[in-house]
């Protein structure tokens, strides 16, 4: 319990004064009538809403250095930076592009006179606007707007926040930033092998190994539905029942497709596929020979093609596999698909792929478009609780300065700090705390490693 102390109607508790007085108490200067009106005058709330975090100094150290070498390592490759605003046409977040994520949407009330309550018959009638849930959708609508004042084949760096009503779990927010890489009218695999090889790079450059690249193919996907005697329109629901595979097993999804009503006959061969290809290019040549004129030729060579190179040219610790369970849940893929997963995280932790038909619901003619996003919140985790030390960009020192120094010598501390910051030291000034040993040791966290103090009479 802590100690209270009364005296002449006042008490002192963790450092609170409260008067009491006939009209109720006074705290802080503000006079409440009762309990039950000072908790009402301070309900403002202190932690961020569901979903949203603060970023606190250590975090956001980590968070600049990625972003840094995020743009230095692209940048090598030849990629770009655009922006685009983080609020899009309501209709084109309903595009039906998004998969699940069309349900995720924060939307946007109309504003001043067209704001209609009254004659709103649903609620697509109140908005207008959504905040977008993720990059490759502004993207294509930039692209479209733009192509004409921007080369071809275009290769696009964007960073920024998206926004899902998602349920809130480690390492995923609803408010969370993206980090996308896209290649735009590149119709050869050199685009997919060009962003796999990027990413794997700044993976390297920011301390992950031993991490696997999944890959897959939309074309394979449907090659091997249709081989197992599912119709063309139950391909949806078929592949999201398989996108569970992870988590229920092969089992699992035999049970979740038998009581969608599919015949055993069909969810057998389907899953009898899987039983019998690996991980490697002889699973992309199984295949290739088990589905026969089911699956378009190129896919199998293109997806040994990506393989092949990205193993002979790789420079960091990372192995890449073909994964036929992979599906990658935005409806708009098209092509190869790819993930990045880690065992340290227990998943995904960024993914892409071939999008050819997208840009064209914009402008009416299909573009050839294929992108790769990491999982930034999610990297950023993984470096914190693996207690990352961001690498020294240059001496860092603290002046520690003893109170009401003279004005003269104040100046001379300035000039002195300036000096240094000229030459690439960092200098941080700070006045002096009777527990010099605790500041210094708070400062030491954040990296300070020479300590400076000065003195009214003198200085170490």
């Amino acid at each position: 319990m802590p100690c209270r102390t009364v005296l002449n109607g006042n008490y002192f508790k963790m450092g609170i004064i409260k008067e009491y007085s006939l009209y109720g108490y006074i705290e802080h200067g503000i006079q409440y009538k009762d309990r039950k009106e000072r908790k009402e005058n301070m309900a403002m709330k202190k932690k961020p809403v569901t979903g949203m975090k603060d970023i606190l100094p250590k975090e956001m150290e980590i968070r600049d250095y990625v972003i840094r070498e995020i743009k230095e390592t692209y940048k090598t490759f030849g990629f770009s930076g655009v922006e685009t605003p983080c609020v899009e046409h309501i209709d084109n977040l309903f595009s039906k592009q998004g998969g699940e994520n069309e349900k995720l949407i924060f939307k946007i009330l109309k504003r001043g006179e067209k704001l209609k309550l009254d004659q709103a018959k649903e609620e697509m009638d109140l908005v207008d606007g959504g905040l977008r849930y993720d990059l490759t959708l502004p993207l294509s609508r930039y692209y479209a707007n733009h192509a004409n004042d921007l080369p071809s084949p275009f290769k696009a760096l964007q960073m920024g926040n998206v926004w899902r009503a998602d349920r809130p779990q480690r390492g995923r927010f609803r408010q969370f930033m993206q980090c996308d890489i896209d290649i735009l009218g590149e119709p050869t695999i050199l685009a997919e092998i060009e962003l796999i090889t990027a990413t794997t790079t700044l993976l390297g450059r920011i301390g992950f190994e031993k991490f696997t690249i999944r890959l897959n193919n939309r074309k394979m996907l449907k090659a091997m539905a249709a081989y197992s005697g599912f119709e063309e329109q139950d391909y949806d629901s078929v592949f999201i029942t398989l996108d569970k595979m992870d988590k229920i097993g092969l089992d699992g999804v035999a049970t979740e497709l038998a009581e969608q009503g599919y015949s055993k006959e069909n969810v057998d061969k389907y899953l009898a596929l899987f039983e019998k290809t690996d991980s490697g290019i002889e699973g992309v040549r199984f295949l290739k020979d088990t589905l026969g004129d089911y699956l378009e030729t190129e896919v199998a060579q293109d997806l040994e093609t990506i393989m092949t190179s990205i193993d002979a040219t790789k420079s960091a610790d990372f192995k890449i596999v073909f994964d036929p369970t992979l599906v990658r849940g935005m409806s708009y893929y098209t092509g190869p698909i790819f993930e990045i997963a880690m065992d340290e995280f227990g998943g995904s932790v960024g993914g892409g792929g071939r999008y050819d038909e997208m840009i064209g619901k914009f402008t009416g003619q299909n573009t050839p478009a294929c992108g790769f996003s990491i999982g930034f919140e999610r990297i950023v985790m993984l470096l914190l609780e693996k207690d990352y030390q961001v690498p020294a960009s240059g001496e860092k020192t603290a002046y520690l300065v003893e109170k009401n120094m003279p004005e003269d010598k104040m100046l001379a501390i300035l000039q002195k700090a300036n000096e240094q910051r000229r030459n690439g030291t960092q200098i941080n000034i700070a006045i002096m705390k009777k527990n010099k040993k605790f500041q210094k040791e708070q400062m030491e966290k954040e990296g300070y490693t020479v300590f400076e103090e000065f003195y009214v009479d003198r200085m170490q």
